[in-house]
């Protein structure tokens, strides 16, 4: 199988290259993508000799087309958003791994699934602002599409293995995703005003970026993949529930009209989802350690408090609105948590930044790309423009 690799830097791309290195005979690197860390790149290049490596900027690929030269690698440097789309469309690529976060991911995305690809997708984005485009362009083009998401790819291994979007004639009767609870499930509430990045980003299960770990403070990370499985498994928002299990073991149920609740366990490693996303319907060796249950001990579920996540029923609010309500939810988080990264904005904040943003932007339909991106452009504008005059924060913004 051939690959492309989006977001090949961060941490879904380095996991799935540790999953493909341990397969040499299986899998063929053709492009992989990081937007600045070039230096990363260049080592994985040395490693992988794909085809093509994009980054962001122009001096960037100046920079990784000199190094690589250096190593005598013949790897074509190309740069820019239509970099990104071109390489998720090659002929020769069987499979694209989507993991570029943010809203930067849902062009490449989009043109992976337009040529007909298997779409491994990791990028919330897509099916959060885009989802009913992003889905109509998969049905119209073929493509295969299969979710990364720990809990979404536990939901997949969980159906029907025929399941076709019709919950009703599968006996599916809920969806129920996991979630850990991040840092703050148990402090105290009044102890939330004070919280810091630092304290937000110490994700007690897994280790993600700064800005998904934030999502997962807040609980927005499991609002967003409550959108995302609307879309992934046509399943409305009332057959979608959040259970909080502290452990990280059970990443997902599906529970079945016979009385059946059928779920997929693990150790909290994105190896296992890659592993089972690439190798599908077959099963390979991932790197991850078996699941001890002894070890575990005991199993814990406790329902969402959303006196203290926000963020998760704003979410709800977003996916039942429908239209842009979606993506002006995510481009106002990303604004939102890239504030508070900065010490721009308190984690509090964040919701009520969130709420203001949904309540300013009017509702409109989205029927193609250009409006999603439309929807995506208002939303941050209203944020910026709220973060300044209602949050009091100071006008510049840097990266999340």
């Amino acid at each position: 199988m051939k690959l492309t690799v989006l977001g090949a830097t961060g941490s879904i791309g380095v996991s799935t290259l540790d999953v493909v290195a341990r397969h040499p005979d299986r899998f063929e690197v053709v492009a992989l993508t990081g937007h600045r860390q070039v230096e990363v790149l260049a080592a994985q290049c040395r490693r992988f000799r794909p085809a093509y490596a994009v980054v962001g900027s122009a001096a960037d690929a100046q920079r990784l087309a000199g190094m690589l030269r250096d190593g005598g690698l013949r790897t074509e440097v190309l740069h820019g958003p239509d970099a990104l789309s071109q390489v998720a469309s090659l002929p020769e690529v069987d499979a694209v791994m989507a993991a570029i976060v943010g809203a930067a991911g849902l062009p490449p995305t989009l043109a992976a699934a337009r040529a007909g690809k298997r779409v491994l997708l990791a990028n919330k984005e897509a099916l959060v602002m885009a989802g009913a485009v992003f889905m109509a362009e998969v049905r119209r083009a073929g493509a295969l599409l299969l979710p990364i998401d720990s809990e979404h790819n536990a939901v997949f291994q969980s159906m029907p293995h025929d399941y076709a979007g019709d919950m009703a004639h599968s006996g599916v009767r809920r969806i129920l995703l996991t979630a850990s609870g991040g840092p703050f499930r148990s402090v105290p509430l009044e102890t939330l005003t004070g919280v810091t990045p630092e304290q937000a980003v110490a994700h007690p299960n897994w280790v993600m970026g700064r800005k998904i770990s934030v999502d997962s403070a807040t609980m927005m990370n499991k609002g967003l993949e409550v959108i995302e499985a609307h879309w992934l498994f046509n399943a409305p928002a009332d057959r979608i529930e959040v259970v909080i299990h502290p452990q990280s073991v059970i990443h997902s149920l599906v529970d079945y009209e016979d009385g059946s609740v059928l779920a997929q366990l693990g150790n909290p490693d994105m190896r296992t989802p890659i592993a089972n996303a690439l190798a599908w319907p077959q099963r390979i060796e991932s790197g991850v350690a078996p699941l001890d249950l002894f070890a575990v001990g005991q199993l814990n579920f406790e329902r969402p408090d959303l006196a203290r996540f926000p963020c998760l029923d704003l979410a709800y609010r977003a996916l039942r609105a429908e239209g842009n309500a979606a993506a002006v939810l995510n481009a106002a988080n990303e604004v939102a948590v890239a504030a508070f990264l900065e010490r721009r904005l308190s984690y509090l904040g964040v919701a009520e930044l969130i709420a203001a943003t949904l309540d300013a932007v009017p509702q409109a339909a989205v029927p193609d790309l250009a409006a999603v991106l439309e929807a995506d452009r208002q939303g941050r504008a209203a944020a910026l423009d709220l973060l300044v005059r209602r949050f009091g924060a100071s006008s510049a913004q840097g990266p999340a």
